[in-house]
C-alpha cells in the first residue's frame, strides 16, 4: 500500500477526486448556497469513497466554539467510584443528555484531591462552559472553583455551599412541607427530622426549614435528631437515630435529610427491634436505588434527575447575566416505611 493512501485523506483529495477546486470543496460541505446541488453530491460522493471526513472540532474553533462543554464531579478525598452518590452519577447522565440536546459534547472530570483539581477549561479552549457537581464534604475543592470565579466565565453549581455562585438546587423547602403533608396523611402525629442543619449543606437546613413550616402550619412542634460528621451518610444516619432511642425517642415517624442517613436510620431501627413502619414510620430524600429495594422499601422525595440537568445546561449559557436562580421541582415517591 503506498504512502499516500496510508495517510489521512485531506479536502484536496476529495478535489481530485470530484475533479473541482480545493475552495469548492470547502464550500460544498460547509452548505454554501452558491454551490450547485449536483456539484454537492458529486463532493460529497468523493469524499464518502476516499474516507474523508470534516473536522468538526476545528470548524467549531473557527467559529469560535469548541462544541464541548466540560463537567466536574467533586468527590471525597479517598472515595471510590463505588462509593460516590448514586444521585450524582444520575445527574451526570442528565447533564450529558441535555447537553447532546443541544449539540454539546461533554468532557468529564472526577477530582477529590488538591493536585487535582483543575477547572480552566474555557481558558485551554477545551470547553465552553463549565458545570459542577459535588459534596459540600470536600471543602478544598469547593475554595478552588470559588477562587476561579470570574464575569467572564461560564460556570454553573449542583451542590455549592455557597450562595453567591450560579447554582442550581433542588425545592428543598418544597421537599420538607411534602414529607411532613404525607406522614400526616398517614396517621403519624410526631415526625422528627433527621439531619445536621449547621452543616454547610444548604440544602440540609432547607429541608429542615420546609419540615417546620409544615409542622407549625399543623399546629405541631418541630423535632430535630442532628447527625454528627461520620466515614458515610448512612453511619451518621445510624449512629444519630441509636444515640436518639437511647434517650427515649419519642417521635413516631422521622423524614431524613437524604435516603443514605435513612437507609442508615433503618439499619439501626432494625437491630433494636423497631418495627418500620409499625412503630416508626420513615422517609427520605434523593430516591437512590437502594431505596427502592429496601425492606420495607424507602418512601422518598426527589427532583426529576432529567429536569435537574436540563436546568443546569440552561443556565450554564445564562451565567453571569443576572439569571435567577433555579429550583427544581420535586415528587414524592410513597413506599413501604410509611404505609399505614
Amino acid at each position: 500500500m503506498s504512502e499516500r493512501m496510508k495517510r489521512r485523506p485531506t479536502s484536496i483529495d476529495v478535489a481530485e477526486r470530484a475533479g473541482v477546486s480545493q475552495s469548492t470543496v470547502s464550500r460544498a460541505l460547509a452548505g454554501s448556497e452558491v454551490i450547485t446541488e449536483a456539484t454537492r453530491a458529486r463532493v460529497l460522493r468523493a469524499a464518502e469513497e476516499i474516507g474523508y471526513f470534516v473536522d468538526e472540532r476545528a470548524a467549531r474553533l473557527r467559529r469560535g466554539s469548541t462544541g464541548t462543554l466540560a463537567v466536574v464531579v467533586i468527590c471525597r478525598p479517598g472515595e471510590s467510584a463505588a462509593d460516590i452518590n448514586p444521585f450524582s452519577y444520575m445527574l451526570l447522565g442528565s447533564v450529558c443528555l441535555a447537553a447532546s440536546e443541544r449539540g454539546f459534547e461533554t468532557l468529564v472530570s472526577f477530582q477529590a484531591r488538591e493536585e487535582q483539581f483543575f477547572g480552566h477549561y474555557e481558558e485551554r479552549g477545551w470547553a465552553d462552559g463549565l458545570v459542577v457537581i459535588g459534596t459540600t464534604t470536600n471543602r478544598a475543592a469547593w475554595d478552588y472553583f470559588r477562587g476561579l470565579e470570574k464575569a467572564e466565565r461560564r460556570v454553573v453549581y449542583w451542590g455549592s455551599p455557597f450562595d453567591d455562585l450560579e447554582w442550581v438546587r433542588s425545592d428543598n423547602r418544597a421537599a420538607g412541607r411534602l414529607a411532613v403533608e404525607h406522614l400526616l396523611a398517614q396517621g403519624y402525629r410526631a415526625p422528627c427530622f433527621l439531619g445536621a442543619i449547621d452543616s454547610p449543606q444548604h440544602q440540609f437546613a432547607e429541608r429542615y426549614e420546609g419540615y417546620c413550616e409544615a409542622m407549625r402550619a399543623a399546629g405541631l412542634e418541630p423535632c430535630l435528631v442532628p447527625t454528627r460528621d461520620g466515614a458515610t451518610r448512612e453511619e451518621e444516619g445510624a449512629a444519630a437515630v441509636g444515640a436518639w432511642l437511647d434517650q427515649g425517642g419519642g417521635a413516631d415517624a422521622i423524614f431524613a435529610a437524604c435516603d443514605a442517613m435513612a437507609l442508615g436510620a433503618l439499619e439501626a431501627l432494625k437491630h433494636r427491634g423497631v418495627a418500620v413502619p409499625g412503630e416508626i414510620g420513615l422517609a427520605g430524600f434523593d430516591d437512590l436505588p437502594a431505596a427502592r429495594f429496601a425492606q420495607p422499601g424507602l418512601t422518598t422525595i426527589a427532583p426529576d434527575p432529567a429536569a435537574a440537568g436540563s436546568l443546569l445546561v440552561d443556565a450554564l449559557f445564562n451565567a453571569g447575566e443576572g439569571a435567577p436562580l433555579r429550583r427544581v421541582s420535586v415528587s414524592l415517591t410513597p413506599r413501604g416505611s410509611t404505609a399505614r
